[in-house]
């Protein structure tokens, strides 16, 4: 964690749609991941933790992506890296691809961090 200090914004992938626990479970893990980057004093964004209750409490589709990927795409263009928590299911997740594949086309690091889930 300590090589993420370094930057003024991380960006974190986590799983969300397809998660096994389903999107409420998935925004609360991905919560509790970015709760533990926060307390090591990295400044995160979590796209699933910071939109997820504006798409419940909003009337919005948590899973519309003409409403997501744009705004995802502007919060992706202001980290300076990703780092991708390596949770259940992370190496399948569509979304996480993508974000890795921004990152390394615009050349920006990408971390992969070993998570321990909340059970």
């Amino acid at each position: 964690m300590k090589r993420l200090l370094k930057y003024e914004l991380v960006y974190l992938a986590t799983p969300y749609s397809k998660w096994a626990g389903g999107i409420e479970d998935a925004f609360q893990q991905a919560a509790a991941v970015a709760a533990s980057f926060l307390k090591a004093g990295v400044k995160v964004y979590s796209p699933i933790v910071h939109t997820h209750p504006i798409a419940v409490y909003g009337g919005l589709d948590p899973l519309d992506h003409s409403v997501w990927l744009p705004f995802d795409a502007t919060m992706m263009d202001f980290a300076e890296a990703l780092a991708v928590a390596k949770m259940a299911g992370w190496e399948q997740s569509v979304g996480i691809r993508h974000e890795i594949d921004v990152f390394t086309k615009a050349g920006k690091p990408v971390y992969y961090v070993d998570i321990k889930e909340k059970t």
